[in-house]
């Protein structure tokens, strides 16, 4: 194994705290907009979202803003409220041991282009050694040419890097069709489908698992 790539949101990092605070501003917003209540423009605002799920165009804020017509930008909502990224505390523990490891780093994200400005202001992105958004190559997790396109640009062979993620649709299901290792980031403790190769509750348990491989 040379090589450990992540998934972004539910696996190294929560954007839940900034969503709680601006889906409130979404919804006045809209109410005022519409001259509908805020449950009604809850419901619509939602209702879009949920409708597109893992569509292209689910995976980007600045999408839904543009629909509705909101003078809300995600880059800016990021820039104005760092702090409201979380970092889980397994996180920087297990990239710092990788790395004292040798492993090559990498993220895989269906989100766009501002995912890296998220790494960026998390204090996450020094560690990756490449980081590939669906902007750069036009195409969603489970696509293989997403996994493709990072193995590549690491130098490694599907058979030698690992995927970890808290998706099985995207990141187990894509990284398994490419002939990766992949790994079920399970921290709420769904009930699993026996997908994946391997299933954690923490980042932590890399170890164990990257151990057996030495």
């Amino acid at each position: 194994m040379k090589a450990v790539l992540f998934d972004i949101d539910g696996t190294i990092l929560t954007e839940m705290p900034l969503i709680q605070l601006f889906l409130p501003q979404v919804y006045d917003k809209l109410s005022k907009k519409f001259g509908i209540s805020k449950d009604e423009a809850r419901e619509q605002f939602l209702g879009e979202i949920f409708g597109r799920r893992d569509t292209y165009d689910w995976h980007d804020w600045n999408f839904f803003f543009r629909l509705f017509d909101l003078d809300l930008n995600y880059e800016e909502l990021l820039e104005t409220y760092p702090h409201k990224l979380h970092v889980y505390p397994d996180t920087v523990p297990t990239l710092e041991w990788l790395r004292e490891e040798g492993y090559l780093l990498g993220v895989i994200t269906s989100g766009p282009e501002y995912q890296r400005l998220k790494l960026k202001l998390a204090g996450l992105l020094d560690y990756f050694d490449v980081v590939v958004t669906r902007d750069d190559v036009n195409a969603i997790k489970p696509e293989p040419k997403i996994f493709l396109y990072a193995l590549e640009d690491l130098g490694v062979e599907p058979g030698e890097a690992m995927m970890v993620g808290d998706s099985l649709s995207q990141d187990v299901y894509g990284a398994k069709n490419v002939g990766m290792t992949a790994v079920w980031i399970n921290r709420d403790g769904e009930e699993g489908y026996n997908m994946a190769d391997y299933e954690i509750r923490t980042l932590h348990e890399l170890r164990k698992i990257l151990g057996g491989w030495e």
